[in-house]
């Protein structure tokens, strides 16, 4: 089975999933439900996204990557994480964030009330860096334009960008996250909240607190806009 094939595969495993978790709640039918009915036209459409992507060599990132790191989780998520780059973990496995970052990062998660299999997790390149580096411009800029289809796909109701590169590219500022984190900002009609990313947390501690005030924030958000 060839890689385009076991990500079509995990992505009609997701939706199953959710669907699994659907009729476990005794909801057997949902009549004018926008999110339901979207769901095979979400799916199609992160399928035909990842299908345009192919075994990308548009910048120079491909040399040494192992994997394309796509994105995870589900479909038609209301919450969505965006970092920077794959690292060496994502890179053996596929996925996004399940190295040490990854492990805390849905910690984070978890303790926002969801699961990981909830959101929708993606980063602003798809092949991991030489040695873990930032991505140039020119890399992000290349992959970008697929990033946004991925979001528009979704379409979660908030963003929570993670770190300066996401947070700087998804707002196109110069301005640090130490500045610009726990402020809802918008983007492209949809809600973003930038934080500190995970990685940067395990290296200062001391910022996890500020990092929980964001997403506490985010919590708050997304309950309001479920009860309105």
């Amino acid at each position: 089975m060839t890689e385009k094939q076991l990500e079509s595969t995990e992505l009609h495993r997701q939706v199953k999933k959710h669907l699994e978790r659907i009729q476990e709640m005794g909801i057997t039918e949902i009549k004018g439900s926008r999110r339901v009915a979207r769901e095979p036209d979400i799916i199609l459409s992160l399928e035909k996204i990842r299908e345009d992507i192919g075994d990308c060599t548009r910048c120079q990132l491909h040399e040494k990557r192992t994997n394309i790191v796509f994105g995870t989780g589900d479909p038609h998520a209301q919450l969505m994480f965006i970092g920077e780059a794959p690292g060496h973990d994502e890179d053996i496995k596929g996925e996004p964030f399940v190295g040490r970052a990854g492990q805390l990062l849905t910690k984070m998660i978890e303790a926002m009330g969801y699961k990981r299999s909830h959101v929708y997790i993606a980063n602003i390149v798809k092949c991991r860096p030489p040695d873990n580096r930032y991505p140039e411009p020119d890399e992000s800029k290349t992959c970008y334009p697929f990033l946004l289809q991925q979001i528009d796909a979704v379409k979660p109701k908030i963003i929570v960008s993670l770190g300066n590169l996401a947070t700087q590219t998804l707002l196109e500022t110069k301005t640090g996250i130490t500045a610009l984190h726990g402020t809802f900002r918008e983007f492209h009609g949809t809600t973003l909240m930038p934080t500190y990313h995970p990685a940067f947390l395990l290296r200062n501690p001391n910022m996890k607190k500020p990092c929980w005030e964001d997403l506490k924030k985010v919590i708050e958000f997304l309950k309001n806009s479920s009860s309105s």
